[in-house]
């Protein structure tokens, strides 16, 4: 679009002397379907078009001044550094001012202008985008969640006829593109799982809802709405315009990123997000909802991709192009919907010993759940994992409900085709021969990783230790040396044993 076919309040912004500051020259203008972006140097200004699609109205100025308030209270959630205010746009004869004492006939959102090479989709191009920022990222959004609204008309969009309606849609508008970017096969399978996953599964979201799982999320949590600035992970443009892209499942938020990643064939990093995530706000059992969601994400990436393909102002090459992505995507999502064997693994160890540093790099490698022992006890006693817990947190009734918290969602998340690993010391006979009987009535065949060091080796590494959601210190060795118990022979088909002072890989067939 020309200049002289821009509205004249967007010609007059891109000029300098419209703003009370000094601009970065030429002021750049993105536009989308929905708003025009003028990035001014130090400053963002973000005018909404009147444009109504339905699930989005803004229609007239009132609609607008409203969804500026929505978006800014919103995004001021994740990312107050960016969103600074609301400012009215005034008119005098032909000129238009920021601000001014008139009646408004326009409102702008000013934000912070950041570099375009923090957002995370330009950290993970140019091969910045690490396992430590996935972390980081799991314990920002985990916070970002805790502080999210609920109410019972935020848990009314967890109905499973609310969830269905916006996942059968995606399916009624691309029916066309079957022969296309995708297959008839992956279609109707994909369908097929959706289907059967809602008929079968009322349970499961009732409990989503009842748990209090449904709440104001952000909506679009993918990984270009995720930027590393002033060395804090920022979470932004989340959806102000539609209720049911919002008030979801905490689960349809984390399925963006770790989509991402797998889409980008990096799913260790998806790993440490979500593995992170869901120790921190102990919703293991969300995970049994998540291939839904993740199904649904790239499902949604490929079908507004496919939309390019019928639009006559796209170029041939940039369609073939979106052909081949959207293939990519629809494949992806069909992935997700296919049934997978579910294993479980239990780590066994003294503390010091490093089973959970191989329980998180084996993590990595074959896609695992990685469920530590020491964080569902705290979430079991009600203890933030960064504090330390009492006594009580480590009698013999709290012990043995741990274990049996861990095994009950080790047996449930394998049952349904996860692989989970099970890290705790798993020292007791009693404790691994429950954990094998529970596997076998479940057609699951356990694996025991065994991990040793040598004593000093392992008073060493507890005496280092800090800041980790673990309590066990070098004092307990020698208490924990006496009460363990060797494995039986029954026990020993099942068990690889791995000296954690050389690299484990090579002792372990995964």
């Amino acid at each position: 679009m020309t200049d002289t076919a821009l509205p004249p309040l967007i010609q007059q912004m891109l000029q300098p002397g419209f703003y009370p500051h000094s601009v970065t020259e030429p002021i750049g203008l993105i536009q989308t379907h929905v708003s025009y972006v003028l990035l001014t140097g130090d400053y963002v200004y973000k005018v909404k078009k009147p444009m109504n699609f339905g699930f989005l109205n803004y229609s007239t100025l009132e609609l607008r001044q409203h969804f500026c308030a929505e978006e800014m209270r919103l995004n001021q959630r994740g990312a107050a550094e960016i969103y600074l205010e609301i400012l009215p746009i005034t008119q005098t004869g032909k000129q238009y001012h920021l601000g001014g004492t008139g009646e408004p006939v326009e409102y702008a959102l000013k934000m912070t202008q950041f570099p375009q090479d923090g957002l995370f989709s330009a950290m993970f191009e140019q091969g910045k985008l690490t396992e430590t920022h996935m972390q980081e990222l799991g314990r920002v959004v985990a916070k970002f969640h805790e502080k999210a609204e609920i109410n019972d008309y935020i848990r009314s969009f967890g109905k499973v006829s609310q969830v269905r309606d916006a996942i059968d849609e995606n399916y009624r508008q691309t029916e066309k593109y079957i022969g296309g970017p995708q297959t008839q096969t992956q279609y109707e399978e994909t369908r097929k799982y959706t289907d059967e996953v809602f008929a079968k599964n009322e349970d499961i979201f009732n409990s989503r809802i009842e748990n209090n799982w449904f709440r104001e999320c952000h909506g679009d949590l993918h990984i270009r709405n995720i930027c590393l600035w002033q060395d804090k992970i920022l979470l932004f443009d989340c959806i102000e315009f539609n209720e049911p892209f919002r008030f979801v499942d905490v689960m349809f938020d984390i399925a963006y990123a770790v989509m991402d990643m797998d889409a980008r064939s990096r799913p260790d990093l998806g790993n440490a997000y979500l593995n992170t995530y869901v120790e921190q706000m102990g919703d293991w059992e969300g995970l049994q909802v998540l291939p839904l969601y993740l199904s649904r994400q790239a499902y949604v990436r490929a079908k507004v991709t496919s939309f390019l393909l019928d639009d006559p102002a796209v170029p041939p090459d940039e369609k073939e192009a979106a052909a081949k992505t959207a293939a990519q995507y629809y494949k992806l999502a069909w992935e997700y919907t296919q049934p997978k064997q579910g294993r479980l693994i239990l780590m066994s160890g003294l503390s010091g010993s490093g089973k959970s540093t191989v329980a998180a790099q084996l993590a990595r490698k074959i896609g695992a759940i990685h469920m530590r022992s020491d964080a569902v006890r705290k979430h079991l006693g009600g203890v933030p994992l960064a504090e330390k817990g009492g006594a009580e947190l480590y009698s013999a009734e709290m012990t043995q409900k741990t274990y049996n918290r861990l095994l009950e969602l080790g047996i449930k998340l394998a049952s349904q085709g996860w692989t989970v690993i099970l890290d705790a010391k798993y020292d007791r006979q009693q404790l691994r021969g429950d954990a094998i009987a529970k596997c076998q009535s479940h057609n699951l065949t356990p694996q025991i990783l065994h991990c040793t060091a040598p004593d000093q080796v392992l008073r060493d590494r507890l005496s280092s230790r800090a800041g980790d959601v673990s309590d066990a210190t070098a004092d307990l060795l020698a208490a924990q040396q006496a009460a363990a118990e060797p494995f039986t022979q029954a026990e020993q088909t099942y068990v690889t044993t791995i000296d954690t002072t050389k690299d484990w890989q090579p002792q372990f067939q995964f």
